[in-house]
């Protein structure tokens, strides 16, 4: 068996463009532009690579991109002031804090700073918890970008055995209702589960979020299962891998996600997406 291949960067095109369509029917209408307010603080690379691509996105769909670059000493209160601001800023229809922040600033006190319907990250416990109640709501960008990736494929998903690795907040909680709510059975393994392997074996679709290169072999994966790598890990040649075994996966999954091209660009495509739908739910539409 060779797997299908989940082309993420060929899907987060088409959806692209079918968000410009969204913003050009509002401007044909007199409606002003869809507005993202994005928030960088200090100079990661990886962050600054991050935001770059989201920037580059907005301009792209046509959505306004309101850019705050502040530096790495930036007070609790001064970034508080801005989401502040942003909040109360009728033209900002989105704010994205980029992750991570530097250890003097509290990442769980910025989020729930942020109003609730502009956190087009997803991440606030309200939004989490309309995710949980199956609420209208922004969802989380990447768990969100691998539904629409199965959707896409046409995966029925109804009855699946789903296994999650890893049970963080940004992908594996969320993805794991997600797919609750999609009436898969799931599963979120972590550090402390107790026989791994086993547990992916029988799985029909296994979601790798760990951040550890090839963490998962491919021998473990079930003849015929999906397999979803939102791992980006980056090795000492350069390369970027995945948590997966990418070649002996592929030989046994009946669809797989590549690394790079896989899951990261349906991140900042959702994120995207989250905007204008909050722009629509401002303006009614």
């Amino acid at each position: 068996m060779t797997a299908h291949i989940l082309d993420g960067k060929a899907i987060a095109a088409d959806l692209r463009i079918r968000l410009k369509a969204r913003c050009d029917e509002r401007a044909a209408r007199g409606l002003r532009q869809p507005g993202l307010a994005v928030v960088l603080v200090g100079d990661d690379p990886a962050s600054k690579v991050y935001v770059g691509s989201k920037r580059r996105g907005c301009a792209e769909v046509g959505i306004a991109s309101y850019e705050h670059d502040l530096p790495a000493e930036t007070s609790m209160s001064d970034l508080l002031a801005l989401i502040d601001r942003l909040n109360a800023d009728p033209a900002v229809d989105g704010i994205l804090v980029q992750l991570p922040l530097p250890a003097h600033l509290d990442e769980n006190t910025v989020i729930q700073h942020i109003h609730p319907d502009k956190d087009v990250d997803g991440f606030h416990p309200i939004n989490m918890g309309r995710l949980v109640q199956r609420l209208p709501g922004p969802r989380p960008c990447t768990p969100r970008g691998v539904m629409i990736m199965l959707e896409h494929a046409g995966v029925e998903l109804a009855g699946l055995d789903a296994v999650i690795i890893g049970q963080s907040n940004i992908v594996g909680r969320p993805m794991a209702l997600e797919l609750l709510n999609a009436r898969c059975t799931p599963t979120v393994c972590h550090s402390r589960s107790r026989d791994l392997q086993a547990k992916v074996a029988r799985a029909d679709l296994v979601v790798a979020a760990v951040g550890r290169t090839h963490f998962v072999p491919g021998e473990w994966i079930k003849p015929g299962a999906i397999v979803i790598d939102v791992g980006i890990n980056r090795g000492e040649d350069g390369k970027l891998r995945g948590d997966v075994e990418f070649d002996s996966a592929a030989e046994r999954a009946s669809w797989i996600t590549p690394v790079p091209g896989g899951v990261g660009p349906m991140t900042v495509a959702t994120l995207l997406s989250n905007t204008v739908d909050a722009a629509e739910a401002r303006d009614g539409g």
